[in-house]
């Protein structure tokens, strides 16, 4: 199959999912959210990914959240939605509705708790790819399903046309050089965590689908320029500044630390649900200081 050209650019944030004070979602903030994000760097949004709670928003919330975001951002950027459960079928039904949506794009991570077999990935992301015509993204992230999507796998569904990009935060640098060889010159590769972007772009990413950029877009932008241009110590310098930034947003589950990051600086985006709790005292002080130290607030 010949691949379809897809370029959803360099900085993608993995948006959170506003709550108000009874944790109903906040369509309104998150309309003004997305087009924040937009003037401060990203070139799109994934919406109801990990950071995003996904988790523990409903099919119907999800939807609508999808719509409402796509409306608001009406083709200023890629709307990418997570559409990938640990089930076959409601993945599929869930990326229906999401392309009825009007997204122009999925993202569709590896099943979770079920520990499927490498051949298991490959037909559940097959199905689910042959059920759209939207391009895909596939997101491996390990340390959250319990099982490593392998590069030959990966290889193999790169084959399949609508399969463009991978969201790689397994965080193994021997594991990305493997994708790098053995994956077509068209298919992008995203890093999926803040932290492991320079040594991914260094690799032949093409930039990071990022938690930080809620905060920190431009910067971001510009340390992705910067690379493409080989000034490799321009980008270096912005990693390390931003590098506290990175590890305070990991601090605790996320997306509880990028949460209180928000409400900081005065977006009211409320607290995760239960099971996540808010960050403690101790946290929220270990933020401020990082966003105090880089001013983004004073």
């Amino acid at each position: 199959m010949k691949q379809i050209k897809v370029d959803f650019g360099s900085i993608l944030t993995a948006m959170v999912t506003p709550f108000d004070h009874q944790q109903r979602v906040n369509y309104s903030v998150a309309r003004r959210l997305a087009l924040h994000l937009i003037k401060t760097g990203s070139d799109g949004l994934v919406l109801a990914g990990t950071t995003g709670e996904s988790p523990v928003l409903s099919k119907e919330e999800k939807i609508e959240l999808f719509r409402v975001v796509a409306e608001e951002v009406n083709g200023q950027a890629a709307v990418i939605a997570n559409t990938g459960t640990n089930n076959t079928a409601d993945s599929i039904h869930l990326t229906k509705a999401a392309q009825e949506a009007g997204v122009d794009g999925v993202m569709v991570v590896a099943p979770y708790y079920s520990k499927p077999s490498q051949e298991g990935l490959y037909r559940h992301f097959k199905a689910i790819a042959q059920s759209t015509r939207l391009p895909v993204i596939l997101y491996n992230i390990p340390g959250r399903t319990g099982v490593n999507i392998l590069p030959e796998t990966i290889a193999r569904l790169a084959k399949i046309d609508n399969i463009t990009a991978l969201k790689e935060a397994a965080g193994n640098p021997d594991q990305v050089s493997e994708l790098k060889i053995l994956l077509p010159a068209g298919f992008t590769l995203y890093s999926g965590d803040d932290s492991f972007t320079l040594p991914m772009l260094s690799l032949g990413a093409k930039g990071v689908i990022s938690v930080a950029s809620h905060l920190v877009g431009l910067r971001l932008k510009e340390m992705v320029a910067a690379v493409a241009a080989g000034n490799i110590n321009r980008a270096t310098q912005i990693h390390l500044e931003l590098f506290p930034l990175f590890k305070s947003l990991f601090i605790t589950t996320n997306p509880i630390p990028i949460k209180a990051a928000l409400n900081l600086t005065g977006w009211n985006v409320g607290a995760p649900r239960l099971p996540l709790v808010e960050a403690s005292q101790e946290e929220k002080e270990k933020i401020k200081g990082v966003l105090t130290a880089l001013r983004i607030i004073s």
